[in-house]
């Protein structure tokens, strides 16, 4: 019993760590996703955390570097992040793939270009290029946007059906900002057609300047486990359309070995 009992007390302490681990990531996240530094008991009410928990998880990360204290008691990421994602982007051979890539469509097509990922149900850009024309797009790295604003959206979800896009696109993210809706339909048609040419292009619903092509990069099982994309000004991306998919799809090509799962 007591062999039991002493058992039960060390799960419990387990379960214990791991909730708090994840609150400690969920505050992390959500410091990035706000991009504003905040007191610790505006991240509570944010979070629906209990105001203690947060209070201390944020001292522990101030302590540990994962945080920084930026004045009237607001905290921000701190600079130990920059740190790992630094040693990421060394020693990460897909990493390095994915720059070259980047660059190699850059240099085909002189339009920023971007690699991009799910974080969740949403969309973000993971890293990027800038274009070389004078007229430059620039790119907010890890901002998290609804699957239906985007390109890559038609194509990172193509692996699920109707069904399964209706139980993991949240219903708010069919509008636009300004309010005005988005056919569900419709974005399951082009998820379809996506699949099946292998590209998604579009005038962007967020501006009306834009043109935006997105291709998969697809694991050696066939899902699109991130896309690369190009954002060009309309003109250049109507005359130049082909060449823009055709330098996107070499470029997927050649990094999507490194997206192999192991084992």
């Amino acid at each position: 019993m007591a062999s039991a009992a002493v058992e039960n007390e060390a799960v419990k302490a387990e379960g214990t760590r791991s909730r708090g681990l994840d609150r400690a990531f969920d505050i992390l996240d959500f410091l990035a996703n706000a991009r504003r530094a905040m007191r610790p008991n505006e991240i509570a009410l944010e979070l629906g955390a209990p105001r203690s928990t947060v209070y201390d998880l944020t001292a522990l990360l101030v302590r540990r570097g994962f945080l920084e204290e930026v004045g009237d008691g607001r905290l921000f990421l701190g600079d130990r992040l920059h740190i790992l994602g630094a040693a990421y982007d060394a020693l990460s051979s897909r990493q390095k793939a994915i720059e070259a890539a980047l660059g190699r469509i850059v240099e085909d097509t002189q339009e920023t270009a971007q690699f991009c990922r799910l974080d969740g149900d949403k969309y973000i850009v993971v890293t990027a290029r800038d274009g070389t024309r004078p007229f430059r797009i620039t790119t907010n790295i890890g901002h998290r946007v609804p699957l239906t604003w985007t390109a890559s959206g038609r194509l990172l979800v193509d692996h699920l059906d109707a069904a399964g896009i209706a139980a993991f696109v949240p219903p708010e993210d069919f509008a636009l900002p300004d309010g005005r809706p988005i056919d569900r339909a419709a974005f399951g048609s082009e998820v379809e057609i996506a699949k099946a040419v292998g590209h998604f292009t579009f005038d962007s619903t967020l501006d009306s300047y834009t043109h935006c092509f997105a291709v998969p990069v697809r694991s050696p099982a066939g899902r699109a486990e991130a896309t690369l994309c190009i954002v060009a000004p309309r003109e250049d991306a109507y005359r130049n359309h082909a060449a823009y998919l055709a330098s996107l799809k070499q470029a997927a090509a050649q990094i999507s070995p490194f997206f192999a799962k192991p084992g």
